[in-house]
């Protein structure tokens, strides 16, 4: 079925439609009177979109063919897929259009700003005798890490007492894309 409803000429009204045959018209019976009549296939326009992609401080543009109705919004995760580069997972971090906005359909945006969200850097303090020692690692995004958890890194092994997050404040639990900094007591 290509949608919900379809006009059917025979019918004068909108009503259900089984799909016979695809192509550029459709071949399409009438779920009520059984008429069977062509419907043009509606052409989706697609639009190529530029992402700045941000991964560990370092900015990569890619270009990526999207619908022009699909609303981007702030926040949202997005497979940036460009054939010329490898494929990346990415959280919006910003739109921009005339101005920046938080959501958009992707035909009024000129550029997507965005961060890595498959692989990312992790930073971690470690205490140890009273002094602290600063590590950065890189993680799955999808990655979970709680308070209480004990890990290993770099030539570090430590229990995980505090979680800051990237929007605000701390949690006991959280997956690393979500995470600003991570603190650790050697054992």
């Amino acid at each position: 079925m290509l949608e919900d409803q379809i006009f059917c000429p025979a019918c004068g009204t909108d009503t259900s439609h089984t799909t016979i045959k695809s192509g550029q018209e459709n071949l399409v019976r009438c779920d009520d009177c059984g008429t069977v009549h062509s419907v043009e296939a509606r052409r989706e326009r697609l639009v190529n979109l530029k992402v700045i992609v941000n991964q560990d401080d370092r900015s990569t543009p890619h270009f990526i063919t999207i619908p022009a109705k699909e609303v981007l919004n702030v926040g949202d995760e997005l497979l940036v897929d460009d054939s010329s580069k490898e494929v990346v997972m990415a959280q919006i971090t910003s739109l921009e259009s005339d101005r920046r906005v938080r959501s958009a359909p992707a035909g009024e945006v000129s550029t997507v700003w965005a961060r890595a969200t498959d692989e990312v850097p992790l930073r971690i303090t470690i205490f140890r005798g009273g002094k602290s020692h600063s590590l950065k690692i890189t993680v799955p995004g999808d990655e979970l890490l709680e308070v209480g958890e004990r890990r290993r890194a770099d030539r570090f092994q430590f229990d995980i007492v505090k979680i800051k997050l990237r929007g605000e404040g701390f949690a006991d639990a959280a997956e690393a894309k979500d995470i600003v900094r991570v603190w650790g007591r050697e054992i």
